[in-house]
């Protein structure tokens, strides 16, 4: 969708580190499970497709299973996953990924529990802190393959949900994206918004990435019908 330069490219892959923290997730092996979960989305191939599991957490378990293969080895991905370039650095890697790092994040959540909730009760909500990463990854894939409509057949099951897809900064406009894998813009209709695009249009503007392609903002053209009133050309 965009590049960038190597030194933001660090940045944003720090950054990675710092916001997912107890739940982070190696850049390259998860970006090689999206590309096969568009070239197989919603076949037995599909690493996260809801499709093929009684429930989230199977769906789940399978993903971190595929997801764990490729960081040990035991599973190389296909050539065609891993062509294009990928952002690799192994040494912040090494230190994100291990188990020192997620009990530390996680000491840090905590932490901030301890001095800022206002009761106990609030103390249950520090699992979805520590599970961030893997719980937005459920609601999406899970979600964003089942429930809601659909602007284009692309012959799987993959929906659009709004307003679910704004709160959840695009992602769950899933028919959408996988009609346009590449598309920064993941807003098609006239009442759809991906805010994510947004920021990125602005990161275009003042340089810091530079998108392959500035999509125009998907305003579907009115055209007059013979009874004199006006409809949108989907």
């Amino acid at each position: 969708m965009y590049t960038t330069s190597k030194g933001w490219e660090r940045f944003f892959y720090l950054s990675t580190w710092f916001t997912q923290g107890s739940s982070y997730l190696v850049p390259r092996a998860y970006a090689v499970m999206h590309r096969m979960h568009h070239v197989y989305s919603d076949t037995e191939k599909d690493p996260h497709s809801p499709h093929f599991f009684k429930d989230v957490w199977g769906m789940m378990i399978h993903t971190r299973n595929i997801y764990n293969a490729f960081l040990t080895g035991k599973n190389v991905p296909d050539a065609q996953f891993t062509r294009e370039y990928l952002p690799i650095w192994s040494k912040l890697d090494r230190i994100a990924d291990s188990m020192w790092s997620r009990l530390l994040f996680g000491a840090a959540y905590v932490g901030i529990y301890v001095v800022f909730a206002p009761s106990f009760w609030w103390f249950l909500l520090l699992p979805i802190h520590f599970l961030m990463g893997p719980v937005q990854g459920a609601i999406v894939n899970w979600c964003g393959h089942k429930y809601g409509y659909s602007n284009y057949t692309n012959g799987d099951h993959s929906k659009n949900s709004e307003p679910w897809g704004i709160f959840l900064l695009g992602e769950l406009f899933q028919n959408n994206h996988h009609k346009q894998g590449t598309n920064p813009n993941f807003a098609r209709k006239w009442f759809e918004l991906d805010p994510t695009y947004q920021v990125m249009k602005l990161m275009n503007f003042v340089g810091i990435i530079r998108l392959n392609k500035l999509m125009v903002e998907v305003e579907q053209p009115l055209k007059e019908i013979s009874n004199g009133k006006k409809e949108r050309v989907a």
